[in-house]
């Protein structure tokens, strides 16, 4: 796998696409920074496994792991759509308010998600159900926030994983500056492998048009901060297409913020956990940011509150089902006897299982008191926060019956 992930800045044009109006050919100062493959146009995009389940070679990228971990990456996969489907279900059935769907994002995030340490920290959206998943988060955490019963309240020192995000973007600037933060407490280059971390901030296509995130490019780039900036480019930012955000690939933006970034196949999860790996590894050796450009494809809905099939052709679906990330590792694991059908007979009740306890703890987690929210602002409470809590009590007060 590349150490070294600036001579990774490679070319992810289709055959037969042209530059758009007012691009520029990479000169030869930008190909003795970033190396030789995007001077030579190099492969479209970072693939280590095919549609069809086909492993295949990368020159400056490679999975290092066996195929143990490919079993343990198609058991994350399997099990976070499982998350997916059951939350789904509930919102429809009355029990979440909403729910942010990842359906076809399943590569991007697990492949990204195992590449982390164990001190390294997440600053998620609000659809990485698959990355808090594997920073050991419940899920019923996460239902708890959709279903309006949980302000937020779980604490990120227990797994390094911040809350979820809802204002668009926001998160890469608190990323940049947490990533700053461990410069300043020297975790970044010390060449201690437990002790050395880093930031991965998770956006979409639509975020990168965000005035935040490219402040945060800003940011990360002039004090070289250990954060990796992990896109998911599933083409569509709620319904506006990527191709009326940007006349480039998004990876390319790096460019002009002086940092280098990275095209990869989202739906392939071994090159998502290697490139991933590699950008992080950069990050924590002290070599500063990377963007990382996952591109894959929304299969589901923006949100339970959204009708995709009245902006996106079904043509375009069908199309991307047959790269579906899930089916690409089962297609693998049966070709090469990785796995038999005990395997996938005990992963599918592992998965019912799994749904029949999001469903009953779902239902049955409990409503707040309304004061509580006041508990989870500070750590010592303030004299003004008391002051707003004993008025709202009072108003409280003022309902026959009140709870608080």
């Amino acid at each position: 796998m590349a150490d070294d992930i600036e001579g990774a800045h490679v070319s992810t044009q289709s055959s037969g696409d042209t530059p758009p109006p007012g691009s520029t050919q990479f000169g030869p100062d930008l190909a003795e920074v970033f190396g030789p493959s995007q001077q030579d146009g190099g492969p479209e995009l970072v693939q280590l496994l095919t549609p069809e389940g086909e492993r295949v070679e990368h020159p400056e990228f490679s999975f290092d792991l066996g195929d143990d971990a490919i079993l343990g990456f198609y058991r994350d996969m399997v099990l976070t759509r499982r998350i997916d489907t059951e939350a789904t279900a509930l919102q429809r059935h009355g029990e979440l308010g909403i729910w942010a769907q990842l359906l076809g994002q399943e590569a991007a995030q697990i492949g990204a998600g195992r590449a982390l340490r164990p001190q390294d920290f997440v600053f998620p959206t609000y659809r990485e159900h698959g990355v808090a998943w594997c920073k050991g988060v419940d899920p019923l955490d996460l239902l708890g926030l959709f279903r309006g019963v949980d302000q937020g309240s779980w604490n990120p020192a227990d797994n390094n994983f911040g809350l979820y995000t809802i204002v668009i973007g926001a998160q890469t600037l608190h990323a940049t500056g947490y990533a700053m933060g461990m410069q300043r407490d020297g975790v970044v280059g010390t060449g201690d492998p437990d002790r050395d971390a880093a930031v991965i901030a998770h956006f979409g296509d639509g975020a990168s048009s965000q005035g935040d995130v490219n402040e945060s490019f800003i940011f990360a780039a002039s004090y070289n901060a250990p954060v990796v900036f992990f896109c998911q480019n599933n083409q569509w930012a709620i319904s506006e297409p990527i191709e009326r955000q940007s006349r480039i690939p998004l990876y390319q933006r790096a460019l002009g913020f002086g940092f280098p970034g990275v095209r990869v196949d989202g739906n392939d999860v071994l090159a998502t956990y290697a490139v991933t790996k590699a950008a992080l590894n950069r990050a924590r050796e002290g070599q500063g940011p990377t963007f990382v450009e996952a591109y894959t494809y929304r299969m589901g809905a923006h949100t339970t509150t959204d009708d995709p099939t009245r902006y996106r052709l079904s043509d375009d679906l069908e199309r991307w089902k047959l790269k579906d990330p899930i089916a690409r590792v089962e297609a693998y694991l049966r070709r090469n006897g990785v796995a038999d059908d005990d395997f996938f007979a005990t992963l599918q009740q592992e998965a019912d299982d799994l749904g029949h306890r999001l469903r009953e703890g779902c239902k049955a987690l409990p409503d707040p008191q309304p004061l509580s929210i006041f508990d989870h602002v500070y750590s010592e409470i303030t004299d003004e926060l008391v002051a707003q809590r004993d008025g709202f009590a009072a108003y409280l007060d003022s309902f026959e019956g009140a709870h608080r």
